[in-house]
């Protein structure tokens, strides 16, 4: 469940999240920006939109990912709080439409801010301008991992790096299907199910009839 934000929740969340922007920018992000819930599941971008807004996470996880024609996902990067979505600002700016959908893989909430003002203070506060380039930068390494892992990386390593990043917002118990997982990692239910198998019999997981139980680390 998300709770409330008072004023001084989100003064102390922006704080904690975005360090390097400015105190004066903070304050300014607190007057113009929106902040929206999303519950688990609900979308914030979706292929075709038009955007209006800029995207900064607060809380939960997001996950960005393309979806062609016939309905298959292929995951292109998890958006962790602290973060802005790079191609939310992108489209923004040029007013296109989206090409990508993002959606709240565990409850979350985010600051929308209106695409006039983020521009605005590209001029107006450089630890934005920093903040905007830095966020180009990392989605672009995070999108060469992701074609890295396609081009060079076992399906089983995705699987297991794809399993770790949701225990670390949903906790060891995962109710997620076997088909939902084969979407987003773009394979099939049998091959991500057989997988799943190999996991357990290495002691890195439990298989359980409603969900995966993912064991810590060694």
């Amino acid at each position: 469940m998300l709770r409330s934000f008072t004023m001084d929740d989100l003064e102390t969340q922006l704080q904690r999240f975005f360090p390097r922007l400015e105190p004066a920018l903070r304050a300014e992000l607190l007057q113009e920006a929106t902040l929206k819930d999303l519950p688990e599941g609900e979308f914030i971008i979706r292929t075709g939109q038009y955007l209006k807004s800029s995207i900064l996470l607060l809380n939960g996880l997001l996950k960005v990912y393309r979806q062609d024609e016939e309905g298959h996902e292929f995951l292109l990067y998890f958006l962790e709080p602290g973060h802005a979505c790079a191609l939310s600002m992108l489209c923004a700016v040029r007013e296109e439409q989206s090409e990508i959908s993002a959606q709240a893989v565990t409850p979350a909430q985010v600051l929308l801010v209106p695409m006039h003002v983020a521009e605005r203070w590209l001029t107006k506060y450089p630890s934005w301008h920093m903040f905007v380039i830095g966020t180009y930068r990392e989605r672009f390494e995070e999108l060469l991992q992701t074609l890295d892992a396609v081009a060079f990386t076992s399906l089983d390593e995705r699987l297991l790096f794809y399993l770790r990043k949701n225990q670390q917002f949903k906790g060891n118990q995962l109710r997620i299907s076997h088909q939902q997982i084969a979407m987003e990692l773009n394979s099939s239910r049998e091959v991500i199910s057989r997988l799943l198998k190999k996991l357990e019999q290495r002691g890195v997981l439990t298989l359980h009839r409603n969900f995966i139980e993912l064991h810590q680390p060694a």
